[in-house]
């Protein structure tokens, strides 16, 4: 058997049961339920108001946009954080010292993102057939558009969201580097409100980064043309989406295999230890 296509497959396995694990555990299914709670209620405030200048429920609009959030916080900050929080703990090292373990290491590590925004994907989209007018509209090009982006997005997040948790020293500046730049993004890309009617100049600041693609992506499946009246320059913009989506997945995954190769050649017991005794420290 090909050893690499066998450190595929239980990388894939390693991901399908910490995945089985999370959700039939009580403290990840609090935090699960609580987290996606509090969206599906800002949905619910939200649909009695309209698009400006459209009779599109603002809700119908967000929840797209949510979906395109979902990936970025899953591709960028859950993987910075927990192999930052894994190259703390020894996890990367063992991973190391096995055969071809480094593959199935990452392979895991993207399978177990992508299941995790998946689970986020099923209960917005339940949410919405079952409260939201017009999304059971959506024909199968939509869906296909919402799948195309959902993969290319993936793949635009996640290397970088790898290579953040390979440079941090700690999973607690994993989660602090990740978070925060994510929730300025999340704030100025028209997530929440269309970005129409944000100040002007933080537009161009806004299209720099994946996280407005991934939700004007989304709201283009899922939302009626009518929709895109609230979009800068009153168009999806299919080209530059994929474009932005696109050059932000090239150029990370040019890059994401030198940084983890230069990081993982870095590791050393000794070096684990050292990081062991500095949490123990701060923790005293």
């Amino acid at each position: 058997m090909n050893l690499q296509l066998h450190a595929v497959r239980l990388g894939l396995f390693r991901a399908w049961t910490e995945f089985r694990q999370s959700i039939t555990t009580r403290t990840d299914q609090v935090w699960i339920v609580s987290v996606n709670g509090i969206f599906i209620v800002v949905l619910l405030f939200q649909r009695n108001a309209d698009i400006p200048g459209t009779d599109i429920p603002l809700a119908l609009a967000t929840l797209p946009s949510l979906l395109g959030m979902n990936v970025m916080t899953g591709g960028w900050m859950q993987t910075a954080t927990t192999l930052s929080a894994e190259r703390e703990d020894g996890t990367l090292l063992r991973a190391k010292a096995t055969p071809n373990g480094m593959i199935g290491y990452l392979v895991a590590r993207i399978a177990l993102s992508a299941l995790n925004i998946l689970l986020g994907f099923a209960i917005f989209l339940v949410f919405g057939l079952t409260l939201l007018d017009g999304l059971g509209a959506v024909g199968v090009g939509g869906w296909l558009i919402l799948l195309a982006v959902f993969v290319v997005g993936l793949l635009a997040t996640l290397p970088w969201g790898a290579m953040l948790g390979s440079l941090v020293k700690s999973s607690g500046a994993g989660f602090g580097l990740s978070f925060l730049p994510a929730s300025l993004l999340i704030g100025i890309s028209g997530i929440f409100y269309p970005i129409s009617g944000l100040p002007d100049w933080l537009h161009p600041i806004a299209q720099i980064f994946p996280v407005y693609w991934l939700g004007l992506g989304m709201r283009s499946a899922l939302l009626p043309d009518q929709a895109a009246l609230a979009e800068i320059g009153e168009s999806w913009r299919h080209l530059e989406t994929f474009g932005m989506l696109g050059l932000w997945a090239v150029v990370g995954l040019a890059l994401a295999p030198r940084v983890l190769r230069r990081m993982a050649q870095r590791e050393s017991g000794s070096a684990v230890e050292e990081r062991r005794q500095r949490a123990m420290q701060m923790g005293t």
